[in-house]
């Protein structure tokens, strides 16, 4: 049962309290999304094998400013917006970039999935992509690439310097969890309730320099990590670091990977607000000397899979206070509140506030298992439920689009 009270303590020592002068501070923080969906066939709800190249020839035609990829699985496509100056702006082009996809999948027969599995795909009749780096990846690592049927939703931030990253990065490991949760949208895999809020982590794990970074302090130390794993030639780029949030290899951001894609655009944006504002207020801690000291990294790690499992529903081991564990909605209200005058600042207070609204109603994964439940319950089959489960996030992913 979820906590009714809302207990708001004193700021930890050494915990930076922002100030109304703070609020005033001009700390520019620029954003680009990427969103990975699949391609499905209106009428069988199946992922379409081999898509029409036409679909692509239409996005590339249309999406500029921003651009649109290939994935590793033909039946995805990846969206990645322009460089945005706030939350406003990636809301619309969120918008843009979705409108594109949709209206070019729609003029070749296909509908567009903004979840992060497939709800009954199966993996074996799906094919990977013609390009060198995915070719190179499949000799490497087999069939855990041929089983990689998954979508998620990167987000970058540009701000500070190289050396600010590094710092805010591992300061942010605490709340990845959270964050997670509320974007979690793969509960079902190959026609399988797996019981996971994001069983996208599961598959996505399975392959090396993935999870969490660990508490690093410096650039150098980053960059380390990079040319050992360069030297011992277990990676060509930094590309191939695929940590929960990264130092973006090609741009000078900080890159958040840990999320599924939100069916929904206004969870999604809600996702963007939230670490926009927690990246600003953690910059404020860093410039003033003020970090937070790092709980231990297994803690994090558990309530990382705590996210995965529960989603909504997750209770976290407390890092903060001295509780044992705490109500995933008592955690990010507490959060949210802290993060407001950052939020405000940024233009997005609106937007931070709705991550409480994604815990009262549900992730998409929450959806998406109410009504595959529901819909059993009223006498549908396996396979009509789950195609039904398919229709629910057809239309969520068109949602606000239009």
């Amino acid at each position: 049962m979820k906590c009714t009270k809302k207990v708001r303590p004193a700021p930890l020592a050494g915990e930076r309290v922002v100030s109304e002068a703070d609020n005033r501070e001009n700390l520019k923080i620029t954003i680009g999304v990427e969103e990975e969906f699949f391609l499905v066939d209106p009428d069988s709800r199946d992922l379409i094998a081999d898509p029409d190249p036409a679909i692509f020839e239409a996005c590339e035609a249309g999406i500029e400013p921003h651009k649109v990829t290939r994935e590793v699985i033909r039946s995805q496509v990846e969206t990645n917006t322009r460089v945005c100056a706030s939350v406003a702006e990636a809301r619309e082009a969120l918008r843009e970039t979705r409108r594109v996809v949709i209206e070019a999948a729609e003029a070749h027969g296909a509908a567009v999935l903004g979840s992060s599995t497939h709800p009954f795909a199966q993996w074996r009749e799906l094919k990977v992509t013609a390009k060198e780096r995915y070719a190179r990846f499949l000799m490497t690592f087999q069939e855990t690439i041929r089983r990689l049927v998954i979508g998620g939703m990167h987000i970058h931030a540009g701000f500070g310097n190289p050396e600010s990253r590094i710092r805010v990065m591992t300061a942010i490991r605490r709340y990845l969890p959270a964050i997670h949760a509320l974007s979690t949208s793969s509960p079902f895999i190959g026609g399988s309730d797996t019981g996971y809020k994001s069983y996208r982590l599961n598959l996505f794990g399975n392959l090396p320099r993935t999870n969490l970074p660990p508490p690093l302090r410096t650039r150098a130390e980053f960059e380390k990590i990079i040319s050992e794993y360069q030297r011992m030639k277990f990676i060509e780029t930094g590309s191939e670091i695929w940590w929960d949030v990264r130092p973006a290899h090609a741009f000078p951001t900080l890159e958040l990977r840990i999320c599924d894609i939100c069916p929904r655009m206004e969870d999604a944006i809600a996702v963007t607000a939230l670490y926009v504002s927690l990246l600003r207020w953690l910059t404020r801690q860093d410039e003033a000397g003020a970090l937070p000291p790092e709980p231990l990294t297994e803690i994090i790690a558990e309530n990382r899979w705590v996210a995965h499992r529960y989603g909504t529903l997750s209770f976290f081991g407390d890092t903060t206070h001295e509780n044992a564990r705490v109500d995933i909605d008592d955690f990010v209200g507490e959060l949210v509140e802290k993060l407001t005058p950052d939020a405000r600042a940024l233009g997005c207070e609106a937007e931070l506030r709705h991550t409480l609204t994604i815990i009262r109603e549900g992730s998409g994964a929450d959806r998406q298992a109410d009504l595959y439940r529901l819909r059993r319950l009223e006498g549908d089959s396996d396979e009509e439920a789950l195609r039904k489960v398919v229709d629910l996030v057809l239309a969520e992913t068109r949602e606000g689009v239009f």
